[in-house]
């Protein structure tokens, strides 16, 4: 499991890193990448507002994508995964990316760091799933039960940098790891955290929709 903050350069960025309004910020544009995401992208424009990652609301999903059409001309790319190479290459300066992706990149820079918006973040967590056209189902068992082993959990989140669910894991991480607030946040700042929900087919394509207009509009 993991959380999604603000991925930003201490060299770059001299201002309060405290809340997604710097995402907003033109002192910093053409610096600052987004998610080629809707849902995240979404998310972090309604946590900014003050609404629910999983809202169904129309006004508040508008409300919304009107804020991400408002940041568009300040964002250099939308993107994925390329967030990893654009920020540790201080080709980029802000984005909201994965806890546990920072761990890695701060090894290579850093002045990288890492935040915890305070109006809220999405807490997501990564599955092992068995399709249902399996094949060898007690072999697909076999290796979940392998991998949630202590020892094998821990080496794979010690390497990953994300957070296990398995407690026992932490005896055979690194305790730098495990004392990281980044990678094992608090109860309180856990508290802001919000998963997605399994929303209706309606709502996903109305945002969509509204996603695609504050990217082309």
């Amino acid at each position: 499991w993991g959380t999604v903050g603000i991925l930003y350069n201490t060299t770059m960025v001299d201002d309060p890193v405290d809340s997604w309004d710097i995402l907003w910020d033109e002192k910093y544009a053409g610096k600052i990448v987004m998610y080629d995401s809707v849902r995240d992208s979404m998310a972090v424009a309604l946590k900014r507002l003050g609404y629910s990652v999983n809202t169904t609301d129309d006004g508040e999903l508008q409300a919304a994508a009107q804020k991400l059409k408002e940041q568009k001309p300040l964002v250099q790319q939308y993107v994925m995964d390329e967030i990893f190479d654009l920020m540790e290459n201080e080709e980029a300066w802000i984005a909201p990316y994965y806890a546990g992706d920072f761990l890695t990149m701060a090894e290579e820079n850093e002045n990288l760091a890492f935040y915890h918006p305070s109006q809220g973040f999405n807490l997501f967590i990564d599955a092992m799933c068995i399709p249902s056209c399996c094949q060898n189902k007690e072999a697909a068992e076999t290796f979940i039960n392998f991998l949630c082993k202590p020892e094998i959990a821990g080496g794979n989140m010690d390497y990953l940098g994300y957070g296990t669910p398995e407690t026992a894991a932490k005896e055979f991480m690194d305790p730098e790891v495990v004392a990281s607030e980044v990678a094992y946040p608090s109860e309180e700042t856990l508290s802001k955290g919000t998963s997605f929900l399994f929303l209706p087919a309606s709502v996903n394509q109305r945002m969509e929709e509204l996603w695609l207009q504050a990217k082309t509009d």
